[in-house]
């Protein structure tokens, strides 16, 4: 009797404590937190509704200095948008930055990758990251923020809410939200770059501004003999990703487009090499400067402000009005945009630089956060009223104050008291001069562009159309893996031949034998993938 009494009492307790066990697992029901596609739960409270979370004590961020702001600082920590940030939110922020540009930065993000030391949030481009966001997600790098978002970011659900288009464009095809993202929150938001000339060197050669390829090469040997035979033209390479400024007059872009509902390859069409013929005869004629390949911000600023270079592809605010404000003291200095070029005067060109509304760039959580939600919550304050205006505008009262209810910059900002140009003063108090986790003001530009130069380059380069753009498809992270597999050495083949074409290393009568390694790499491949992605877009 007692051993009976002994053992059930043993099998009690057995009871008891398997209770307990599963009440301290959270019930999980199996689905447990090492799968990295799911977020971590939220803490719930007892009726079940979300319980109360604070802010971060500290957290680290990954994200490129753009360059306005490394010029006069050396990290983030060090600009007023995140020292008020702190202030309001409690919150300290250790940043990392990875060291030059294009590629060296994609190096680097590789390089964390492998070491397997990420930090708690990584901001950058996602749909340009390998094998793309949905696999980031899968292989454990950074988490599913749906669930997340959903429970404690009510400023960015809302905004959602009420922009279902915008929505639309954040998820990927398996439904993944990944990161908070940047969004331009107005149409004039979206047009930006394009080229951009000397006019006073035009005025003292009597010539228009160019319109077409024709009158492009017209000018720039007119100019090149006008100015001691200084090769006029530059457009880095790193650029042309962006949208190389005369490819549209050929009738393509460099890379993938959508030409009526079909997927094809810019760079492996005829026009293209039509394209390259120019380039590489500008290139021999000394119109094309020679360092375009491997130009970097600090030797272009050099060119430009020392009268070498002439002509060039930039940006309204850090082209036009940068190097109009670095040389003010100069009064003939004079840059003007000019529109897209065309073969034929009075058409427009078919491929320009216009933005989507998102295009990629966001602040993703990683699976190394052990506080996710507090994330969560921080990085939503940028979409609620206070944080816009602070990432917009900055400190109310420093760097802008309300002017008959909008935020007005002040001359902090408009007149910089160190002399530094508006790019330079923006960059030290908020993100809207370039991008971020946040949703951009219209205010903004309608100030930043001061310049009637710069308010008339929106209208010239917006002509150009942009019919044949890609929609933010997504791949399936098996896709991922198969383009990546594909594209990593592709792309090295394909900028190595643009180079060695337009340098004349490599006869342009090779081209059908760069297309058909082209497909012998697998680019039909690809494009099929982008052609499956793009049906099941099509289908949202």
């Amino acid at each position: 009797m007692k051993r009976r009494k002994r053992l059930l009492s043993n099998l009690l307790a057995l009871m008891i404590l398997t209770v307990m066990l599963a009440a301290c697992s959270g019930g999980n029901n199996g689905s447990g937190s090492n799968d990295p596609t799911k977020a971590p739960d939220a803490t719930k409270a007892p009726d079940g509704a979300a319980a109360e979370v604070k802010m971060p004590e500290s957290l680290s961020y990954w994200v490129h200095l753009n360059p306005n702001a490394a010029a006069t600082m050396a990290g983030l920590q060090e600009s007023k948008i995140y020292q008020q940030l702190e202030k309001v939110t409690g919150t300290k922020v250790t940043f990392t930055h990875p060291s030059g540009e294009g590629a060296q930065i994609e190096e680097q993000f590789n390089l964390m990758l492998a070491s397997k030391k990420l930090p708690d949030v990584i901001e950058r481009n996602w749909l340009s990251v390998s094998r793309g966001p949905d696999d980031a997600i899968k292989s454990g790098t950074i988490i599913r923020l749906n669930e997340l978002i959903e429970q404690h970011a009510p400023n960015l659900t809302k905004y959602m809410n009420e922009h279902p288009e915008i929505k639309k464009m954040i998820m990927t095809d398996e439904g993944n939200i990944y990161s908070f993202p940047f969004i331009r929150g107005h149409e004039k938001l979206m047009v930006f770059f394009g080229p951009i000339i000397r006019k006073d060197l035009l005025d003292k050669a009597g010539l228009p501004v160019p319109e077409t390829i024709d009158e492009w090469e017209t000018t720039l040997e007119a100019i090149k003999e006008a100015n001691n035979g200084e090769p006029p033209f530059m457009q880095r390479i790193s650029d042309m990703k962006t949208g190389h400024a005369f490819i549209g007059a050929f009738g393509i872009p460099l890379e993938f487009y959508n030409d009526n509902g079909t997927v094809k390859y810019g760079s492996m069409q005829p026009e293209y090499k039509e394209f390259l013929t120019v380039m590489n005869r500008w290139y021999e004629k000394g119109l094309l400067d020679p360092d375009f390949a491997a130009m970097d911000s600090k030797l272009m600023d050099s060119k430009i402000t020392t009268g070498k270079t002439a002509a060039f592809v930039g940006y309204t605010g850090s082209g036009i009005g940068k190097y109009m404000g670095l040389m003010k003291d100069d009064p003939s200095f004079e840059l003007v945009s000019a529109p897209y070029p065309t073969l034929t005067k009075g058409e427009n060109a078919v491929w320009g630089q216009r933005d989507f509304a998102y295009t990629g760039i966001g602040a993703a959580i990683t699976t190394a956060a052990k506080n996710p939600e507090q994330i969560v919550k921080w990085l939503d304050y940028a979409y609620g009223p206070e944080g816009h205006n602070l990432f917009n505008f900055g400190i109310e009262g420093e760097s802008y104050t309300m002017v008959d209810g909008k935020p007005t910059y002040t001359d902090v900002i408009m007149k910089n008291p160190d002399d530094l140009p508006i790019t330079q003063a923006m960059a030290q108090y908020f993100r809207s001069s370039y991008n971020g986790p946040f949703v951009q003001d219209p205010g903004y530009i309608e100030q930043y562009l001061e310049l009637p130069s710069q308010k008339e380059a929106l209208v010239n380069w917006e002509k150009a159309t942009t019919n044949m753009r890609m929609p933010l498809t997504t791949l399936t992270a098996e896709e991922g893996r198969q383009k990546a597999s594909i594209m990593t050495d592709l792309n090295v083949y394909h900028e190595e031949m643009l180079l060695k074409f337009i340098m004349g290393t490599e006869p342009l009568e090779k081209f059908d034998e760069y297309v058909e390694t082209l497909k012998a790499m697998g680019i039909e491949e690809v494009i099929q993938l982008e052609q499956t992605a793009l049906d099941r877009f099509l289908k949202r």
